[in-house]
């Protein structure tokens, strides 16, 4: 997952560099030294999105299984005279 996160940063930090240099109707390897800084940066921004990401989603389901604790307690947890109620309707 990481090469690929860091091959698709660095495409896109090149496509943008020639895209800014296309703009400006300059030569696209006008200067080099751009194409490997936008290179870095792109792949360093995707790599920072993809740890985002996870982290986003282990504190997601920490938060899912915090809501079902609770609505486990709430429910079926604490109130026995609640239990019986319930039971004699049926």
């Amino acid at each position: 997952m990481a090469v690929s996160a860091t091959v698709i940063g660095a495409l896109l930090g090149l496509g943008t560099q020639m895209y800014s240099n296309a703009l400006r109707k300059l030569p696209y390897m006008r200067h080099p030294w751009e194409h490997l800084l936008g290179m870095g940066l792109g792949a360093v921004f995707v790599n920072q999105l993809v740890s985002w990401d996870a982290q986003l989603q282990r504190d997601l389901d920490q938060m899912l299984e915090k809501a079902k604790a609770a609505n486990e307690r709430r429910y079926f947890g604490q109130s026995p005279c609640f239990l019986k109620l319930t039971h004699q309707n049926y």
